[in-house]
């Protein structure tokens, strides 16, 4: 019990960071689309980099233990990753979410207000980054689930500015566009407790809920992130802040984890 309540403190924190980077809208007038796509590509790094150090690498070397031998080990971490990828793109076919960029996708529905449709997207974004942190903390492991808790958080605050910034470019007031941002970034808590009970009741299939959560980020990273920012013409800034933003989280592991 004691690792979904990690989960859930620390996904609620990771969570919170949202709304403090929405806060910058008071003081920010509108966001560059080449700074746009760096926060979000940068954001975008970490979540790399987080998916393999903190999710991927553990799987596999619990899974070892658990199996004895490392191939049918790295068998059903691929098996939870593919699961990750397939029920985020799942929940994408089904559920209409508008994107900044990209403009909608989903079931078509006339009668949805553009601002639900952004929430819907946003919150699609945030609940796989919520269940990760709830992961992380599998077989009691503070460290792993402490450095992937505080990389979902410093790569929410670019993220719930990013937020902010788009709702306000759209005709939302500033203060609708924080609290969008902040209620957003509310459902990674939701995610945490579910990832973290996931792990706790089912001990066994621990390997496929790290893999799981690593997929369903990774789905989002090449799904939104990356299209999201190759497609104003800032690929190469986009580029190298995603490989910042990665290189940041692998620090943070290497010497926190």
């Amino acid at each position: 019990m004691t690792i979904v309540l990690y989960g859930f403190l620390a996904s609620l924190l990771a969570g919170v960071m949202t709304g403090v980077g929405g806060l910058g809208i008071f003081v920010v007038r509108r966001l560059e689309p080449r700074l746009e796509d760096i926060l979000l590509s940068a954001a975008g790094g970490i979540m790399l980099a987080a998916s393999f150090f903190s999710l991927l690498l553990p799987a596999i070397e619990y899974g070892t233990t658990q199996f004895g031998s490392r191939l049918p080990a790295v068998a059903f971490v691929i098996f939870g990753v593919a699961a990750g990828a397939l029920a985020l793109w799942a929940i994408h076919a089904c559920a209409p979410h508008e994107h900044f960029i990209m403009g909608r996708e989903g079931p078509g529905d006339s009668r949805m207000a553009r601002i639900w449709l952004f929430v819907i997207a946003i919150t699609l974004h945030n609940f796989p980054e919520g269940m990760a942190v709830g992961v992380g903390f599998a077989g009691g492991d503070i460290a792993n689930g402490t450095v992937l808790a505080t990389a979902i958080g410093i790569q929410n605050v670019p993220e719930g500015l990013a937020v902010a910034a788009a709702l306000v470019s759209i005709g939302y007031g500033r203060r609708d566009a924080f609290l969008v941002a902040f209620a957003t970034g509310l459902v990674e808590p939701v995610g945490g407790v579910i990832g973290g009970a996931a792990v706790w009741l089912v001990q066994p299939l621990m390997p496929w809920f790290l893999g799981f959560a690593a997929g369903a980020m990774l789905f989002i990273i090449s799904h939104e992130i990356i299209p999201e920012t190759h497609r104003r013409g800032f690929e190469t800034h986009a580029t190298f802040a995603l490989m910042f933003g990665f290189v940041v989280m692998m620090f943070l592991d290497a010497t926190l984890g």
